[in-house]
């Protein structure tokens, strides 16, 4: 191996340590976004301004049905990662694919939550309680959105070029963030969800 090679493998994972690095401190800023948001949720949780309660519009099972969706496409995201590292091109597309299929369900279920609610005159401008939990789980939405987006890119990137090195590090932080997805929606869960029956 030549010198010239020898540095340019270098620079490439010094690249590939800054962008994992960055990666990290993209999700801890997340965190303390959703901390925010989930402190938020908490104080003005009681404040209904003659509105309906918690335990007056959510429903337990759809929300457990949710929370089912999400961790299984965590599931299957895994295997997609195990696949990866036996290069499986085919393997990958397939749990990629089936980890799309539930994240769009989830968001489609979602969505028709926020429906009914609005439907029934519950929408973010009926108090402060709606108005944080509309930007608690809305925001948790919007993030799988982008979740979404980015693993259809790379699902079409891999049909293409294979599992290339680079494609291969994005798939494994796209992993992490939607594993990071699914916790946060598991406090969700606890937090807006169970604490509304109590």
């Amino acid at each position: 191996m030549n010198s010239v090679t020898t540095l340019n493998l270098k620079k490439e994972t010094e690249n590939n340590d800054k962008t994992t690095l960055g990666f990290w401190i993209y999700l801890m800023t997340d965190l303390v976004m959703f901390g925010v948001l989930f402190a938020t949720y908490t104080v003005l949780r009681g404040n209904t301004f003659g509105g309906p309660m918690d335990r007056n519009v959510f429903n337990l099972p759809f929300a457990l049905s949710e929370t089912l969706i999400l961790l299984t496409s965590s599931f299957t995201c895994g295997l997609a990662i195990l696949a990866l590292q036996q290069k499986n091109k085919i393997q990958v597309i397939l749990w990629f694919s089936l980890t799309f299929i539930l994240g769009i369900t989830f968001l489609i279920l979602e969505l028709s939550e926020f429906s009914k609610l609005i439907s029934e005159g519950n929408s973010w401008q009926r108090s402060g309680f709606l108005s944080a939990y509309f930007t608690l789980v809305g925001t948790h939405g919007l993030h799988i959105t982008a979740g979404l987006i980015w693993m259809i890119i790379c699902l079409f990137k891999i049909w293409k070029e294979g599992l290339t090195s680079s494609l291969s590090r994005k798939l494994t932080l796209l992993s992490l963030f939607w594993h990071f997805l699914d916790i946060v929606w598991i406090f969700i869960f606890t937090i807006v969800y169970l604490m509304s029956g109590i």
